[in-house]
């Protein structure tokens, strides 16, 4: 089944109610597309989009079964098996045997949590925006482990590895792409 933003958006919100996974989904989503239009895939960036917005999709209620129930879910709706591949491998290691292999999938799985660690960082500054956040201040927040203990270093790293980049890299092309995409963001949250 071909699947809308719209109706993306329903089967997310069908599991998922809280503010601040459905915040984290609607800023991987548009990370997602400004990643596919930078590295050459912007005739994809819409099925770029549907994977950052599903990714966890299953988490807010089945956390022990992250990337699982999600696969089962996505099955039982029809879905693209690229769409469940693409779900399933961001939790490559963690909480699914499914490695990721395009392009899109390696930048899910680093993006992902990274994200997290930016809005963390956002949060952190008088502005409250990535706005005026710098790579270095980043950094510091990134090699910090008491701040965001949640947002797995591991992840982002070996997240970086499978995409080839400098975890530098990585940290500054996502911070870019949370600037890019922040007005969108915080309109798509505060329509919420």
């Amino acid at each position: 089944m071909e699947l809308t933003r719209q109706q993306a958006w329903q089967l997310l919100t069908k599991y998922n109610h809280e503010p601040f996974h459905l915040r984290h989904a609607i800023t991987v989503e548009a990370v997602m597309g400004w990643y596919a239009r930078q590295l050459g895939y912007g005739a994809e960036a819409s099925f770029w989009r549907l994977a950052g917005l599903l990714h966890d999709l299953d988490f807010e209620q089945y956390p022990d079964q992250h990337c699982v129930k999600a696969q089962e879910i996505m099955e039982q709706e029809g879905l693209d098996p690229a769409l469940i591949h693409a779900v399933a491998s961001h939790g490559w290691g963690i909480c699914s045997d499914v490695r990721p292999e395009h392009e899109m999938e390696k930048v899910l799985f680093a993006a992902d949590e990274l994200t997290g660690l930016i809005g963390a960082a956002a949060l952190m500054r008088p502005s409250k925006s990535v706005q005026d956040m710098e790579l270095k201040s980043l950094k510091k927040k990134f090699k910090d482990k008491k701040f965001a203990a949640g947002c797995s270093r591991e992840t982002i790293q070996q997240g970086a590895q499978l995409l080839g980049w400098e975890l530098d890299t990585l940290l500054d092309r996502t911070l870019q792409a949370m600037r890019d995409c922040e007005e969108e963001i915080e309109a798509a949250v505060a329509a919420l």
